[in-house]
């Protein structure tokens, strides 16, 4: 599979785990570092909203940006901004005003996450485009499996100096990441031409070429369904990633040294699924296995609501069933959305899907931490309900994109 992606993909993704192994070492403990400092679970969920609308903006005008900066150049400006800057913030705070411009600080990823899948995409044939992705998880499995190192920070130095020790990590590593790849990816062909179109263009003319690229998604049936379904997975996601570990703290009463392990159980199953199965899975079945990685995924959350406090068995069973069901869905996901993107108007579509995807996505946090504090598990509810949800909407997809026209086919006409 290593040997079919070549050209920036293959950089984008060689460097990858000097961004996500100090990622997962801290990730887990985040929320768990915010209530540790003073904040309240309505509090967090405040910050990760606000920061949400930060990311609305951003995502807004980073398909200009990438267009008009180019992606290579995007890319390292604004990942040493919103990624560099804001560990180093979040490694010396010390209360909610820290947080607060820590996310708004971090809110600018939008602008290097449309640069960064131009570069992963654009010069990748796409029949290869589910191997880069699933390549790419591959290497989250490899960073996961280093989440224990967390455990073990926490375990040896407390909750929060081991935050602010892994924070700095972070920060060194990503940096180190962000500079070896801008030196071995080059500018895609489409990215130079967008450069030289966009230096011509007024604000009217890009106000209205994001009119008229919208358009073409509103009219493309079978691309809004997709799209719900990927509005859909970030909603959970973004549920899962702020509440997932407090919810293994406080309901489950499982101690904060411990729940490192359960990243590392999630790594070792993904790791054991992609060498036996993936291998015999085929693409053209690729939204079936879409639709039982949603159902696999629910049913992992309904296993930890029924599970009562203390059960590591049955904790270990869902992280085991909730990492099979995201590695059936997430690379095919990603890889269906890229296909449906005509390349020419890429950054574009991308930015205003990250538009929708934040707009749906941004009440998460308040909704959250409001529900939260009623009942820790009513955002697990709401988890469980988005994968019931996009496995319904995958379904009528499969059913319409046989009929469709290709949305490429619709930009170039």
């Amino acid at each position: 599979m290593w040997r079919r992606i070549q050209g920036n993909a293959r950089s984008c993704l060689i460097y990858e785990p000097l961004f996500l192994i100090p990622f997962n070492m801290y990730i887990t403990y985040a929320s768990i570092y915010m209530l540790e400092l003073g904040l309240n679970e309505t509090q967090i969920g405040l910050i990760t909203s606000l920061g949400m609308i930060v990311q609305i903006f951003t995502a807004l005008i980073s398909g200009h940006i990438t267009d008009k900066m180019g992606r290579r150049r995007a890319l390292l400006v604004y990942d040493v901004i919103s990624w560099s800057v804001a560990t180093l913030i979040w490694a010396i705070s010390l209360n909610f005003w820290f947080f607060l411009i820590a996310a708004v600080v971090n809110g600018f990823q939008r602008v290097p996450t449309t640069a960064w899948y131009c570069l992963l995409v654009e010069d990748t044939d796409p029949k290869d485009r589910s191997i880069v992705f699933t390549i790419l998880m591959f290497i989250g499995v490899i960073g996961g499996l280093f989440a224990p190192l967390g455990g073990l920070f926490v375990n040896q130095f407390s909750l929060v100096p081991a935050m602010r020790i892994m924070y700095v990590i972070a920060c060194a590593g990503m940096t180190l990441m962000m500079i070896l790849r801008h030196f071995t990816i080059r500018e895609t062909d489409i990215g130079l031409k967008k450069m030289e179109e966009s230096s011509e263009l007024s604000l009217k003319d890009t106000i209205a070429e994001y009119r008229s690229v919208l358009q073409l998604i509103v009219a493309n049936k079978p691309l809004m369904m997709i799209f719900g379904v990927y509005i859909l997975f970030n909603f959970q996601m973004t549920l899962r990633t702020t509440y997932l570990s407090v919810y293994w703290v406080d309901a489950l009463r499982i101690s904060d040294s411990v729940i490192s392990i359960f990243p590392a159980i999630s790594s070792a199953a993904m790791l054991f699924f992609l060498f036996v199965i993936t291998p015999r899975l085929q693409e053209k079945s690729a939204n079936r296995y879409m639709i039982v990685g949603f159902i696999l995924s629910a049913l992992s959350f309904i296993l930890l609501l029924t599970t009562g406090p203390g059960n590591i068995a049955a904790t270990i069973a869902s992280t085991v069933m909730m990492a099979i069901g995201g590695l059936l869905a997430s690379p095919y996901l990603e890889s269906s959305i890229q296909n449906a993107i005509d390349d020419h108007n890429r950054a574009k579509i991308f930015s205003i899907l990250g538009v929708l995807i934040l707009v749906f996505t941004f009440p998460a946090g308040l909704i959250g931490g409001w529900t939260y504090g009623i009942n820790a598990k009513i955002p697990l509810v709401f988890i469980v309900l988005s994968f019931a949800i996009s496995a319904v909407m995958m379904i009528g997809y499969a059913r319409r994109s046989a009929k469709a026209k290709p949305v490429s086919a619709e930009m170039q006409s």
